[in-house]
């Protein structure tokens, strides 16, 4: 899935529940992230402090998403593929 439907897909998403005690850590990652894609979308790239930033959100991601189940599991493997597209665009 292209970078644009996979964020349409998100932004049209609810906020999952059942975050327990990780929510405001994930709701600072979903911020940072999506604060990433639409800085993308506004200059067709991302600059090189965003790229190790949205690196270091994804590995402190990956480090939540086994801890998630149903569906703030599949909000936040979306939020992942949309770092993982962002860091295989060119920059």
């Amino acid at each position: 899935m292209d970078l644009i439907s996979l964020w349409e897909i998100h932004c049209e998403a609810g906020w999952p529940t059942g975050l327990g005690s990780n929510e405001g850590e994930l709701m600072t990652l979903d911020t940072v992230i999506s604060g990433c894609v639409k800085y993308y979308f506004s200059e067709n790239r991302l600059d090189l402090k965003r790229v190790e930033i949205l690196e270091s959100c994804k590995t402190d991601l990956e480090t939540l998403l086994p801890h998630l189940t149903g569906e703030a599991r599949n909000y936040f493997d979306r939020l992942r593929a949309l770092a993982c597209i962002l860091l295989e665009s060119p920059s």
